[in-house]
């Protein structure tokens, strides 16, 4: 087991009715004017956000609300939070909705204790210094965001969807109730239980060395709740219990906690072949992972196949002894699995039609940062591999 720091400050108040104490947990926290940050209409829609807003008026919190937030959140939005913020003096951000509405809101927190602009923090042309303090009142079980350092912004103007890391950004407290989360859509749904298990791979197919037997086994023991809750909340939108487990483990797969004695690092290349898809084609980011991970994983199966290996056999159940024969039944065990979920497994489900020669050489130049970086850990990828990838994926 290598040596590791491990952080992970965020007081998490778990079950049915917890809205009703944020306005208590903001004032804990020091939030004295709050910027309530959402989505479209259906935190309103719910009763949700009054119920946010009438626990912050009787804890004495001042408060305004600020709409507006997309998948894929944007960096126009950011801005205009962080003039508004500005404007009206915020001391504190509360974010209500999934990971989309927590990134923004973590964006607009960095923006507020900062000057210049905060692109330049996603764009890597500065690094963070200060975060105004923020807590999630959360929605959708999928990001993570509620309790990780991490936060993934895209620029409206570009195309570019980055994301930026900091334990700066870590949420003071995340309010966690499964039932806000039993009138999702199913394909929404399906992202998610994706989104979840993929933080979780990325994690699990870390570059070579002394691997962390706690990590593994708990990384494994989580990957199979997901397989069993993610067709139970599928099959039965309304089930507590299959809820709260996916939405506890979506915590878990992105707080660092996994990575623990594995070097705290993980392979992450799919999330950045994701993140050329969410930025080119506005794609929901679960959606893009489903679509990229399989022709990913036959790419590189032969750097590790023993790993590979150990995923087929110990989360797929998988029964083959030669490892290559198992790895590859393992990949295509878990492919199946997103299908029976709805999810696409190319880009051709995903988009819903073939993309072109052209359009793979400029998602892979994209991702490779114009060919001035490499992506992944697990075998480190070119722009010429990414393309293959890309290609692969069609």
């Amino acid at each position: 087991m290598k040596d590791f720091v491990f952080y992970s400050p965020t007081q998490v108040v778990f079950g049915r009715e917890g809205a009703e104490q944020v306005g208590a947990l903001t004032a804990a926290f020091g939030g004295r004017k709050v910027l309530v940050h959402f989505g479209g209409g259906s935190a309103k829609r719910s009763g949700l956000l009054d119920r946010v807003c009438r626990s912050l008026e009787e804890s004495g919190v001042a408060y305004m609300t600020f709409g507006g937030v997309k998948p894929n959140p944007r960096l126009s939005l950011v801005r205009e939070g962080i003039r508004l913020g500005r404007q009206e003096g915020v001391d504190f951000l509360l974010a209500v909705g999934g990971g989309s509405v927590i990134d923004s809101a973590k964006a607009i927190a960095y923006g507020l204790a900062m000057e210049g602009d905060v692109w330049d923090l996603y764009s890597k042309k500065a690094q963070a210094r200060a975060c105004l303090p923020l807590g999630a009142v959360l929605t959708i079980a999928a990001a993570g965001s509620e309790t990780s350092n991490s936060s993934v912004i895209t620029n409206d103007d570009t195309g570019e969807k980055r994301g930026y890391t900091s334990d700066l950004c870590r949420c003071r407290f995340a309010v966690m109730d499964p039932s806000l989360t039993f009138t999702l859509p199913p394909y929404q749904t399906a992202s998610g239980c994706t989104d979840i298990m993929m933080h979780m791979l990325e994690r699990y197919f870390h570059p070579g060395g002394t691997a962390s037997m706690a990590a593994d086994s708990m990384t494994e023991a989580l990957l199979r709740t997901m397989l069993v809750c993610s067709r139970r909340v599928m099959e039965q939108p309304e089930d507590y219990d299959a809820r709260a487990e996916v939405m506890w483990t979506g915590s878990l797969a992105h707080n660092d906690l996994l990575q623990c004695g594995n070097g705290m690092r993980g392979d992450w290349a799919c999330h950045q072949l994701e993140h050329e898809l969410g930025g080119m084609y506005d794609v929901a980011h679960g959606a893009g992972l489903a679509a990229v991970w399989p022709a990913w994983a036959r790419y590189v199966v032969d750097t590790d196949p023993g790993r590979f290996a150990s995923f087929a056999r110990q989360v797929m159940g998988v029964a083959e002894t030669e490892d290559k024969t198992a790895a590859l039944a393992g990949i295509a065990a878990f492919e199946a699995h997103l299908r029976s979920l709805g999810m696409p497994v190319n880009l051709t489900e995903l988009l819903g039609r073939r993309i072109s020669e052209e359009e793979v050489q400029k998602l892979a130049h994209g991702c490779s940062f114009q060919g001035k970086r490499t992506i992944g850990t697990l075998r480190p990828l070119d722009e010429a591999d990414m393309a293959e990838i890309y290609r692969r994926a069609r």
